[in-house]
């Protein structure tokens, strides 16, 4: 099970916003590359940053401040990316930057054959990120609700040859009310690639009941808020997880 700390770039520095809105966030450091060595330092072997400008904006903000993380920790461990990556172009560079895994959302959705060019071109490297609530697909931030069905998308995505799927919950997200499990074990239940949680993870106890379900399919999970308020403690989850899992 992985455990991936999430780095959310705002304005270059490291924030959390609560559901999505960019109007509440926290910010945790003026300095995202020191808390990427933290987190790396601590035992994580991925990292997971998401652009939040880029995301809203359509296309990378915050490209110096992931190129200075990239170069600090890119050699050591997995580095994930999502936010605003809408062409190919986007993609090479931040791969030919030491990226290892760039996550495509809201393209994904309204850009199917993109998709697929990426997948095709940087085999190995493309995750999707679908964003849900109440089982439907949203894009843009967050902002735009869409009718697509999570897993009817997850299964089309999934033969395009996507690396896996990160399935936010954006009800839940940055909320610290509990991972929405059913729903996650219930996408990853249907495709045969992994899925990574994200959404309201809290405390040890989340961590407890994934590690039960790993085996259907789920890879690992986003630790956003919680890790950085201190509800759960980084490395004794990863201790925990490794307890119950291996």
């Amino acid at each position: 099970m992985l455990l991936i700390p999430a780095i959310d770039l705002k304005d270059g520095h490291c924030v959390r916003l609560q559901q999505g809105n960019m109007t509440l966030s926290t910010t945790f450091s003026e300095d995202p590359t020191t808390v990427a060595r933290k987190w790396v330092d601590k035992g994580a072997r991925r990292v997971h940053l998401v652009d939040l400008n880029g995301a809203f904006a359509g296309h990378p903000k915050n490209e110096s401040a992931i190129r200075k993380i990239l170069k600090s920790i890119g050699s050591a461990v997995d580095v994930q990316l999502g936010g605003g990556i809408r062409d190919l172009d986007t993609i090479e560079r931040y791969l030919d930057a030491g990226l290892r895994y760039v996550i495509i959302g809201t393209a994904a959705v309204r850009n199917p054959g993109f998709l697929q060019d990426a997948c095709t071109a940087f085999g190995g490297h493309i995750i999707v990120g679908l964003d849900a609530k109440d089982g439907k697909v949203a894009t843009d931030g967050w902002s735009k609700l869409t009718r697509h069905d999570v897993v009817d998308l997850g299964k089309k995505f999934e033969d395009f040859g996507v690396e896996s799927i990160v399935y936010t919950d954006i009800g839940r997200d940055g909320m610290l009310s509990g991972l929405n499990i059913e729903a996650t074990v219930r996408l990853a239940q249907a495709l045969t690639i992994p899925v990574i949680a994200s959404g309201g993870l809290s405390c040890m106890a989340d961590i407890e009941a994934l590690c039960a379900v790993e085996n259907e399919g789920i890879e690992g999970v986003i630790c956003g808020r919680a890790i950085y308020s201190g509800a759960l403690d980084f490395e004794a989850a990863l201790v925990r997880a490794e307890e119950l899992n291996g």
